[in-house]
């Protein structure tokens, strides 16, 4: 049942008092009487209303002072200004001042109910538009986007000071590290948050359908096009485009990009039209760029327009004091979602989790945690719900394992904490490694292992 609608009435005038106090309860509205301003005052203190509806002259403590004292507790609150004195000036005034509207007086009750009616329309919408941010904010929340430690604290930092202007962002981080989370960040906290925010995988699209996919494409323009489709930049108008994994973006379509981001246009496949668009972009990549463009397989100049702010986001094992936080978070989050009742984690479980170096980052724990919370017969995880791989991973790879196992995974562990404290950047890591840069590509090759 919806709440009463709260109106004080201030006026000095009993009779009048008396009249517009009458008809409103009789017109279903919860009402309360003052009969000067700093006694009103007192009243709203002390309780919540919807409305004030006050006489602008009133003895000592007028209608435009008790306004901005109101307004000052409650921005929100609407106030009609009863006045008799209706002039331009006095109106003009009044809403100046903060007033939502204003009556003369004599008042005509039915006029009242009108203006009634549109504060009360006018605050639902406002009412829902609150509830609409905080569920889109609730549904944007990004999970991913924990921590306590410096570093994190410091890329927050950044990511709020970036939100706000229209600049490229290329955000960079090994894989599971949440890149695309930090995207949703910056757009739901950018002025452009009211608009669509657009994601493309360019790494897990084919060539033949990418450039269709980002532009979209004429009726008509190759065996299968029956329509005429929109791509994901015009989908993305008015809004963020994020294009993640920009490194596999193939170099043809790169030229085509570099137009969109100078030009601010570009044509669907199959047509010769430009259209232009409204979008701001958001890059990702684990890989080295700059490898990618001394090896000609990405253009400097797309790679100088879209590294224009960088955000470098750490692996998991260089903020570990997270991981507690991650723990939790997810522990509750999975239990909820497969309706359990799991208080959290035996010491020992925790201690494995928390020793573990997580190659996949928050994605991995996430992952370790869902099946533990599946799996788990009791209310506590135990160490018997944790793979053996995170209990013991170096009893994994020695037991069993030749001469040549053992020295490939050391090598595969020393690769990964070179790059990552390289920020990804092979050249740097090769140093670190003390090897060529030629000879860890063939090791990154050889292993199976992400360039980034």
């Amino acid at each position: 049942m919806a709440e009463p609608f709260r109106v004080l009435v201030v006026d000095d005038e009993p009779a009048q008092l008396e009249l517009v106090g009458g008809f409103l309860r009789k017109q279903g509205f919860e009402v309360a009487e003052a009969a000067e301003g700093r006694a009103a005052l007192e009243r709203f203190r002390k309780e919540p209303f919807d409305l004030i509806l006050t006489d602008q002259k009133l003895p000592g403590f007028s209608g435009p002072e008790l306004l901005e004292a109101a307004r000052a507790i409650t921005p929100e609150v609407a106030v009609i200004m009863m006045t008799a004195y209706g002039t331009i000036e006095t109106a003009v005034a009044a809403i100046k001042g903060g007033a939502t509207d204003y009556l003369t007086k004599p008042l005509n009750l039915d006029q009242l109910l009108h203006r009634i009616a549109q504060v009360r329309e006018r605050q639902r919408l406002l009412r829902e538009n609150r509830e609409l941010r905080e569920a889109l904010q609730e549904r944007h929340r990004v999970e991913g986007i924990i921590g306590e430690s410096g570093r994190m604290q410091e890329l927050l930092s950044l990511v709020r000071r970036v939100a706000g202007s229209d600049a490229t962002v290329l955000i960079r981080g090994e894989s599971g590290t949440g890149k695309e989370l930090i995207a949703k960040a910056i757009h739901y906290a950018s002025p452009r948050a009211g608009g669509p925010l657009v994601s493309v995988n360019c790494a897990a699209l084919p060539e033949t359908l990418l450039e269709s996919e980002l532009f979209g494409h004429e009726k008509g323009a190759f065996t299968g096009a029956v329509s005429t489709r929109k791509g994901r930049f015009e989908l993305a108008d008015g809004g963020s485009l994020f294009l993640d994994e920009i490194g596999d973006l193939p170099l043809h379509l790169q030229v085509k990009l570099l137009r969109v981001v100078q030009e601010r246009e570009f044509e669907r496949v199959g047509s010769s039209r430009p259209i232009a668009v409204n979008v701001r972009l958001l890059a990702a990549t684990h890989r080295d760029l700059e490898a990618l463009v001394r090896d000609g397989r990405f253009r400097d100049d797309l790679y100088y327009r879209i590294n224009v702010v960088t955000i470098s986001l750490p692996p998991l094992r260089e903020r570990r004091e997270d991981i507690p936080l991650f723990l939790d978070h997810f522990v509750q989050k999975f239990a909820r979602q497969n309706g359990k009742v799991i208080s959290g984690l035996t010491r020992e479980a925790r201690e494995a989790l928390l020793r573990y170096d997580y190659p996949g980052n928050v994605r991995e724990l996430e992952n370790l945690v869902e099946r533990a919370v599946v799996l788990t017969r009791d209310e506590v995880i135990g160490l018997e719900d944790v793979p053996l791989s995170v209990k013991e991973p170096e009893r994994e790879v020695l037991e069993g394992a030749s001469l040549t196992a053992v020295v490939e995974g050391i090598e595969r562990r020393m690769i990964r904490e070179a790059l990552s404290r390289a920020g990804g950047i092979q050249t740097r890591a090769a140093e670190l490694l003390g090897i060529s840069e030629r000879v860890l590509r063939y090791k990154l090759k050889k292993f199976g292992l992400s360039g980034g």
